[in-house]
């Protein structure tokens, strides 16, 4: 085999479209794009316009803001570390922190911490120590023999 005998396989390669090459070819003269006008020019960016009616989203009216300082935590149910801890992913003697559920691949990445819900159920005797909690949550863990540490600013927002 020589190089000038490689091709790709038939169909991997589309050609692409030569507009504007003549009115034989189907898309010669307006190439396309119909006739005249704004749309037919390029570098049109008309997304929104309404002919210069008030577009909708200037005539509704807008509610709320987005917090920048809002925290986004990962959220993790109990169910999911029992499944974790019975899969030996996770030592149940060690306190379960973000980066034990990290390492142990129930979360993906720590964002601004954890937060635990009450999901499933859990029999290991777990202590954890996360950003949240649920009251659900942390009755579950201390019916099961366990503990939920926050930190000192949730403690006492609550």
């Amino acid at each position: 085999m020589k190089l000038n005998d490689l091709r790709e396989k038939p169909g991997a390669a589309k050609a692409r479209k030569r507009v504007g090459r003549g009115i034989g070819s189907g898309s010669g003269k307006t190439a396309g794009r119909g006739v005249k006008g704004q749309k037919s020019r390029s570098g049109v960016s008309i997304n929104g316009f309404e002919g210069g009616q008030m577009p909708i989203y200037r005539r509704l009216p807008k509610r709320g803001f987005t917090n920048i300082f809002a925290k986004s935590f990962n959220i993790v149910s109990l169910g999911r570390v029992q499944q974790a801890i019975d899969a030996g992913k996770l030592d149940a003697k060690q306190a379960v922190t973000a980066e034990a559920l990290k390492a142990a691949g129930v979360i993906r990445r720590p964002k601004d911490g954890v937060r635990l819900l009450a999901d499933g159920e859990i029999t290991a005797k777990v202590t954890f120590e996360v950003a949240g909690a649920s009251k659900a949550a942390i009755e579950k863990v201390e019916k099961a023999g366990g503990s939920v540490k926050l930190p000192e600013a949730a403690a006492a927002a609550e």
